[in-house]
């Protein structure tokens, strides 16, 4: 990410997005640890449009709070798109809102990366009223930090893009 103010530029536009069509969001975050949640919350107007979130990190919350079936993580693993999209409909259970957003994946060494799914690999998941509307994967490079950050700005950025198209 080149600066922190691009970062704040794309969630002020998520954002707006969010107030224009008068829809709420809620978060289920397992890699970005509620980065994402506290980004929006940064937002002006936060109040109108983030219903909230979920940190997710350890598995067994997984399963616990968000429904997400322990033979899918054995099967697929935490860090996949399968268990993002559970995340993200299970949330649907626990936080009221319009959209409910499932991210995971691997932004440091420790989790199930391999050659098909290396470090820097981020999953996202989205539903609204319970219909998919977004389901992406991407490969950061960087450290940590920085694909947290770009976890972040990506995330903004996919939400405009579909939001952005609907009237």
């Amino acid at each position: 990410m080149k600066t922190e103010k691009e970062l704040r530029v794309s969630i002020d536009r998520a954002a707006g997005v969010l107030l224009k069509h008068g829809l709420t969001i809620a978060f289920a975050e397992s890699a970005t640890a509620g980065r994402v949640a506290a980004e929006f919350s940064l937002a002006c107007n936060a109040g109108k449009f983030l219903s909230g979130g979920i940190v997710c990190y350890d598995a067994k919350l997984k399963t616990a709070l968000l429904d997400v079936p322990p033979a899918m993580i054995g099967k697929y693993t935490p860090e996949s798109m399968q268990v993002t999209e559970a995340i993200s409909r299970g949330l649907s259970k626990v936080i009221p809102a319009d959209i409910h957003v499932g991210i995971t994946g691997l932004p440091c060494p420790g989790g199930s990366e391999s050659a098909e799914k290396p470090v820097g690999t981020m999953f996202l998941f989205a539903v609204k009223d319970g219909v998919q509307i977004l389901a992406e994967r991407r490969v950061f490079q960087g450290d940590h930090q920085h694909i947290v950050l770009e976890t972040v700005r990506w995330t903004a950025d996919l939400l405009v893009r579909e939001l952005g198209s609907q009237s």
